[in-house]
C-alpha cells in the first residue's frame, strides 16, 4: 500500500490549515488568555502525572462486585464482622458500610503511623467517603467494594465525611475516628479483653 499520496495530502492539510489560522486576526489580550489557558492545562496534567508517578493515587487496580441487597447475608460485610481486625502478620482492616445517613460502625480506634486497609460497600445509594489529612477520598458506588490504602499521620480524632449528595440528610452523615499512638494500639492489642455478651469493641 502506498502511503505517499496519503502523507502528501496531510501536509497539505496542515498548511492549508496554519495559512486559514495565521489569516484570523486574534487580539494581543486573546492571545495572552490563550497563553494562561494552555498554562493551566499544563499545570493540572502536571500534577495529575506527579500524584499518580509519586504519591500513589491512582484508579482502583481491581474490581470487586458485590449485591448491596444482602451485605447482611455475605460473610465480610456482615454486622459481626464490621470495624477494625487485624490478622495474623498485624495487617489492620477496616470494613465499613455506608447508608443513608450514617457510616456504620459510627466510631472506631485505629492506629497512628500504620497502614490501614479500608474497605467500604453502600446499602443503598452513591456515597462518597473522605478523612482531612490523609488521602481517603474516593466514591461508594452500590454493587462495587472500594478499597484504599492510608495512614494516620498524628494521634487524634478524624472526623469522616461523605462528600457525594445522597439525600436530605447528606449534611448529616459523618462518623469518627480516634486514632491513638502505635505503642498503645500494640499493647492494648496484646490484652486480652473479656467478651462481652452481645457486643463488639466497635459502636
Amino acid at each position: 500500500m502506498q502511503t505517499e499520496p496519503i502523507q502528501a495530502k496531510c501536509k497539505q492539510f496542515c498548511r492549508d490549515y496554519f495559512t486559514q489560522l495565521n489569516a484570523v486576526h486574534i487580539d494581543h489580550l486573546e492571545r495572552k488568555w490563550i497563553a494562561i489557558s494552555i498554562i493551566i492545562i499544563a499545570l493540572l496534567v502536571g500534577i495529575i502525572v506527579i500524584d499518580a508517578f509519586f504519591h500513589g493515587v491512582n484508579p482502583p487496580s481491581k474490581v470487586e462486585t458485590i449485591d448491596s441487597a444482602s451485605l447482611h447475608l455475605s460473610k465480610e460485610f456482615a454486622e459481626e464482622n464490621l470495624g477494625v481486625q487485624t490478622d495474623d502478620k498485624g495487617n489492620v482492616v477496616v470494613r465499613m458500610v455506608a447508608g443513608r445517613y450514617s457510616f456504620f460502625p459510627k466510631h472506631i480506634d485505629v492506629p497512628a503511623e500504620t497502614p490501614i486497609t479500608f474497605r467500604w460497600v453502600s446499602m443503598d445509594v452513591l456515597h462518597g467517603v473522605h478523612i482531612p489529612m490523609t488521602n481517603m477520598s474516593t466514591m461508594i458506588v452500590p454493587g462495587y467494594v472500594a478499597e484504599i490504602t492510608t495512614t494516620f499521620p498524628k494521634p487524634g480524632e478524624y472526623p469522616l465525611l461523605c462528600n457525594e449528595y445522597c439525600g436530605m440528610g447528606h449534611n448529616h452523615m459523618w462518623s469518627n475516628i480516634s486514632v491513638i499512638e502505635k505503642e498503645h494500639w500494640t499493647s492494648k492489642q496484646n490484652t486480652p479483653v473479656p467478651a462481652a455478651k452481645g457486643g463488639s469493641v466497635n459502636e
